[in-house]
């Protein structure tokens, strides 16, 4: 819908951070903990399933009505680095680590945020019931010349973004 006359866009249409961010600088954090800085984030979405329901002598259409919310694991590759946390975390929740721990996986609570150019977060997704299901090292190869990345995907229950304020002087 176009505003008529030469005024600004209300704030709940305006671009997040005043200019379209970039989707380039995002931080990933664990328990409220930086983990750190990945150069990608995959499977941020939600699906919503639908029912259809046919009635008897209703020829011209068939019901439809919302059903079950569906979340895709999330899939975050960086650089190698030298911390262990995530290795540690995903060690955590099998074999000797979740024998420790009870045969129980202890979920955390995930959270991608966005930030400006000037490193001001500006929308937070966080992630219901996090746990760790797959890392991946480096692929060694003589002939590459690729840098050392390291991949890890973890599942969760769904999320909720929140968009972050900022307060004005």
């Amino acid at each position: 819908m176009a505003s008529s006359g030469g005024g600004s866009q209300p704030a709940s249409e305006a671009p997040l951070g005043g200019d379209l961010p970039a989707a380039n600088r995002f931080l990933f954090e664990l328990d409220g903990a930086e983990i750190g800085v990945f150069k990608e984030v995959q499977g941020l979405q939600v699906t919503v399933g639908v029912h259809e329901f046919a009635e008897g002598g209703q020829n011209g259409y068939t019901h439809r009505v919302p059903g079950r919310m569906t979340w895709p694991h999330l899939i975050f590759r960086r650089g190698l680095t030298d911390s262990n946390a995530l290795f540690e975390w995903m060690a955590k929740s099998s074999g000797e680590g979740f024998a420790t721990a009870g045969n129980k996986v202890t979920r955390s609570t995930g959270a991608v945020t966005a930030m400006d150019t000037s490193g001001n977060r500006l929308r937070t997704w966080e992630f219901i019931d996090v746990f760790p299901i797959r890392w991946k090292g480096p692929d060694f190869n003589v002939d590459s010349e690729h840098p050392l990345e390291e991949e890890l995907e973890v599942a969760h229950h769904g999320f909720r973004a929140r968009t972050q304020t900022t307060s004005t002087s």
